[in-house]
Order: structure tokens, then C-alpha cells, then sequence
């Protein structure tokens, strides 16, 4: 199973710097960076169906970080949400693949409209806080980005979960230490991380982001926790699969032009 999952993530990560050249711009080093993830979700742990996307006890994926698109777009394209050969149309006008995901635009799969950085935690507690109101036993799992964690707004809704007691509720913490203008200890530093969601009544996890067994391991240990909101602490390396990128956050919001392509595809070939 994990050499499976470890080959779709290779086959995501491909697609994604495809569609990020076709567009001339684009995300590329978060978006590489959680493939792993977004594999464990979309194919392994998530409930969900592509051929009814609005089910309702579906599973939702809350993606706050909206600047990786690129990569939800390769997940859903890859689960069967819609073909393949659209992920071309990254970024091309009158396409459902803008640079931010938008459910106006009528791409199915889609839970959230995001762009400005720090919103997509509310809206995920809103629907853990809804589910449980409705006595609905789906998850709701949200991806935020470390540098987003500067937001004042995340901060509120950390304290609104914990307070509810939204044991529903898995957030991911895309901890690859890097954000466009440089180290996030240096911008503005987060750590220690893990005492600062503990304060705010949720239970931590720490997991290698990249490394699909220990996701799984981690992800099957939160949900069996219960009477807290679950945050995982997933340390990441932005751009893994590509050595020459790793870790450069010049790559934030940098494609890569077509002979930097061939050369990043003899990485994942």
C-alpha cells in the first residue's frame, strides 16, 4: 500500500509542475511540498466519492493555504473529480482553475473560495461546529501553512475549537519553515508551536510530512482521540522531490519555465 501511495504522490507531484509551467506562474515549492500529504488524504484517508462530490457525509478538506492550488488541483484531477488534461488551464482565463481556488468557477470537489491568508480555520470550525449540531459523524481536515499562522484570525478560531471541544476537527501545519520573504523564525517565530495550540485546548501531533507511513500512522492517532480539536505539526521540506529547489523559498511563488521542467521531471521520472 505505502509504495502505491508513494507512486502517486511522485505522479502528483509531476502533474502539479506540468500544470505550474503551462501557466508561467504559480506555487511551486509548497505545492511540491505537500503531495505526500495530500495523497494520504485524497487516497487514503478521506471519505469521499468524485462521482458525487456534494455528498453529504463526505469528508472536507479545508485548504486555507490557498496559493498551493496547484496541488489540490492534481489531487482532485487524480481522484477522478475531472480529466486530467485540464490541469493545462492553471491560471488561463475563463478557466476553473484560477491561481486560488474559487467555488464560483464550478470545479467540483472544491469545499473552499481562498486567497487571503488566515480565513480557511474559521470556516473549518464553522463546519465541525455545524456537523456537530447536526449529529454528522464526517471529519473536517484543514491545511494551513506555518507562515500563516502570523494571522491574528487563526488564533481565534484555534481558541473557538478548543473552547467547543471540536474533536471533528484535524488541522495540518504545513511546517516547512519558510514563507515568501524568508525563515519563519526570522520574519516572525512561531516556536514552541506545539505549546501554543496545547494552550489553546487542542491536542498535538508531530509527524514527518514527507514520509507517508508516519502521515498515516498520525493521522489514524489523531482520530482516535476524542474531546479536542487535533492539530499535526508536519514538518515538510518545500519543493521535495526536486534537489535543487529544496528549502529555497525564492521557489514560493516561483513556476518553473519549460527547460527548468525537463530537468525537475528526470527527478521524479
Amino acid at each position: 500500500m505505502i509504495g502505491k501511495l508513494e507512486a502517486i504522490a511522485k505522479k502528483i507531484r509531476i502533474e502539479t509542475l506540468k500544470s505550474l509551467t503551462a501557466a508561467k506562474s504559480g506555487h511551486t515549492g509548497g505545492s511540491l511540498g505537500l503531495a505526500d500529504v495530500f495523497t494520504v488524504l485524497y487516497f487514503h484517508q478521506m471519505r469521499h466519492n468524485p462521482s458525487m462530490p456534494d455528498w453529504e457525509n463526505r469528508d472536507r478538506l479545508i485548504l486555507s493555504i490557498g496559493h498551493v492550488a496547484p496541488v489540490l488541483y492534481s489531487s482532485l484531477a487524480l481522484s477522478g473529480y475531472f480529466p486530467i488534461d485540464e490541469l493545462q488551464s492553471l491560471r488561463k482565463l475563463n478557466s476553473r482553475l484560477q491561481g486560488h481556488p474559487g467555488r464560483n468557477h464550478g470545479l467540483p470537489g472544491l469545499e473552499l473560495s481562498a486567497g487571503s491568508l488566515g480565513q480557511g480555520l474559521s470556516v473549518a470550525v464553522g463546519m465541525a461546529l455545524a456537523a456537530k449540531h447536526k449529529n454528522q459523524q464526517h471529519n473536517i481536515y484543514c491545511i494551513t501553512g506555518d507562515g500563516e499562522l502570523q494571522e491574528g484570525s487563526i488564533w481565534e478560531a484555534a481558541m473557538s475549537a478548543g473552547h467547543f471541544h471540536l474533536d471533528n476537527l484535524i488541522t495540518l501545519i504545513d511546517r516547512n519553515g519558510v514563507q515568501i520573504d524568508g525563515s519563519t523564525e526570522d520574519v516572525m517565530a512561531l516556536e514552541p508551536l506545539d505549546k501554543k495550540w496545547e494552550a489553546f485546548g487542542w491536542d498535538v501531533f508531530h509527524c514527518d510530512g514527507n514520509n507517508i507511513a508516519d502521515l498515516i500512522k498520525t493521522y489514524n492517532k489523531a482520530i482516535k482521540k476524542k474531546g479536542k480539536p487535533k492539530v499535526i505539526i508536519a514538518k515538510t521540506i518545500m519543493g521535495k522531490g526536486v534537489s535543487e529547489i529544496e528549502g529555497n523559498y525564492k521557489w514560493h511563488g516561483k513556476a518553473p519555465n519549460k527547460k527548468e521542467l525537463e530537468v525537475f521531471l528526470k527527478y521524479l521520472s
